[in-house]
């Protein structure tokens, strides 16, 4: 779509032979990558926990004997992270997008600092639940809050920005996991320095502005307006306008206020809901958080005991992850979110079988031979394939599919999912892997990214470069039964 230029002096116009790109505007940006810290905690402590356990079980004695205590360490977080994404939907819609992520700073640093000075590993938990209420928050913010400020035609990218930040923070993980080896007080170091991101967020987002969705919505129409015009030209402006109009008037005419009730009520919000916390719950039975959370602990079963060579191919690993995001960012506006879906799972299925033949013809890991290269060049084949696709789509895809009145409300229970499927597939992998052996527990994990696949070619739409309003109608549509809902695969 070609935007034509306007006389004017806002300093954001483009020329008529210009599209809007990912760097058109230097405003929408820089606001993309300060919320998108947000993204960075969420992904720094999902990849140092892996590191730090190993140091972890050396300093406390009763860890290193329970796989079940090791466990509730990783997944503490992820309790937290339930709670905070449940809560964080309510925060969102009723005091805004900005409070919400100063919360979130806040309760992150304080839980940052709790585990570093954890004297025992049951302070070190509490510390973990702390830091995984403030990545709860985040993770539902950071999408919303940078979907309602972007351009239709470049959301997409921006939004998977926010993924890149969680990738970006997985590999800083794993450099802080190697820069810290041979430190005394190795994993403390390791935790504590996820407060400082925290802690640089707050400062920059008090410069920030509200969402100008939600300011329009929800509090002060002029001050919307002052923000919108930093982002769009004139013309474009006054079309952003009239749409917000329209859709706060049928806010206004459906009722003045929402419920988690109203989700399962509407034929249109269930099924906009059933598609994106369906994407949120595949995107953790995939897999993917048994590799960044367990990587280390995957190398070492595939042969490679060291602790230091296991966290640097744990790096390796998640460099990739992050180039792939990058690669992402591009493909969802162009490409698509459906068919970058489709296509990622095709290549996560024929991973994860790579990865479970490795361990089932080779289960007892002899050190650094074939089978044990075979796994990491299948985890390695994985992260390819994810990243750019089932990494960034569902949470782009959850910040663009919700009505205005419950975008905050519907985001936090996809989240919630989200942070639930994550909970139970951290929880349970090691003990699985024990009981039916990591090969076998692969295999489930290619079984269940065939459903995806289904799932995916079923009930998601395409979204790409459509506005917050017309994705509404598709929903509207196949509420009522009017449109088929069926598109093809590719």
């Amino acid at each position: 779509m070609t935007i034509e230029s306007v006389a004017g002096s806002s300093g954001y116009l483009r020329s008529s032979s210009q599209r809007i790109t990912y760097f058109s505007n230097s405003y929408v940006l820089g606001l993309t990558v300060i919320a998108g810290i947000g993204g960075l905690l969420f992904g720094y402590d999902t990849g140092v926990i892996s590191g730090a356990l190993l140091y972890i079980k050396d300093e406390f004695e009763e860890v290193n004997r329970s796989s079940f205590l090791q466990e509730t360490i990783v997944s503490m977080a992820l309790v937290g992270a339930m709670i905070g994404a449940a809560v964080g939907g309510w925060i969102n819609d009723t005091f805004g997008r900005k409070k919400a992520t100063l919360s979130a700073d806040v309760v992150f640093a304080l839980g940052s600092i709790v585990m570093a000075a954890a004297p025992n590993p049951y302070i070190l938990i509490f510390g973990r639940l702390l830091v995984g209420l403030g990545v709860g928050v985040a993770s539902v913010t950071a999408p919303v809050y940078i979907a309602e400020a972007a351009p239709s035609e470049i959301r997409g990218g921006l939004v998977s920005t926010n993924v890149l930040m969680i990738t970006g923070g997985q590999f800083l993980s794993y450099l802080v996991n190697l820069a810290f080896t041979e430190v005394p007080g190795t994993w403390r170091w390791m935790l504590g320095v996820a407060g400082l991101p925290a802690i640089i967020q707050f400062f920059l987002m008090l410069f920030l502005p509200e969402s100008p969705r939600w300011l329009y919505m929800k509090k002060d129409k002029s001050e919307a307006i002052v923000v919108l015009s930093k982002i769009y030209d004139p013309f474009r402006l006054e079309e952003e306008i009239d749409q917000l109009a329209t859709a706060l008037e049928e806010e206004r005419q459906r009722k003045s206020s929402v419920s988690y009730l109203d989700v399962f009520r509407s034929k249109e919000l269930r099924l906009a809901f059933l598609a994106g916390a369906g994407m949120q719950a595949f995107q953790q039975f995939t897999g993917i958080n048994t590799v960044m959370y367990y990587s280390p602990t995957i190398v070492q079963m595939a042969g490679f005991n060291s602790n230091q060579l296991a966290l640097l191919l744990s790096l390796i690993i998640a460099f990739m992850n992050a180039l792939g995001t990058i690669l992402g960012i591009y493909l969802i506006d162009h490409f698509g979110r459906r068919k970058l879906a489709l296509s990622s799972l095709s290549g996560v299925t024929i991973s994860l079988i790579i990865l479970a033949v490795a361990f089932i013809l080779e289960p007892s890991g002899s050190a650094k031979g074939l089978f044990g290269w075979i796994a990491v060049i299948g985890l390695a084949l994985y992260i390819t394939f994810f990243a750019p696709g089932m990494g960034p789509v569902p949470w782009t895809v959850n910040s663009e599919i919700y009505p205005e009145a419950y975008r905050g409300l519907c985001g936090g229970m996809s989240a919630t999912v989200n942070w639930i499927s994550n909970l139970i597939v951290a929880q349970s992998f090691l003990s699985v892997a024990e009981a039916v052996g990591t090969g076998s527990t692969f295999l489930i994990l290619a079984g269940i990214a065939v459903a995806a696949f289904v799932f995916v070619a079923v009930f998601v739409p395409e979204t790409k470069g459509l506005t917050f309003e017309e994705v509404d109608r598709i929903w509207k549509e196949r509420a009522s039964g009017s449109g088929d809902g069926r598109e093809p695969l590719l």
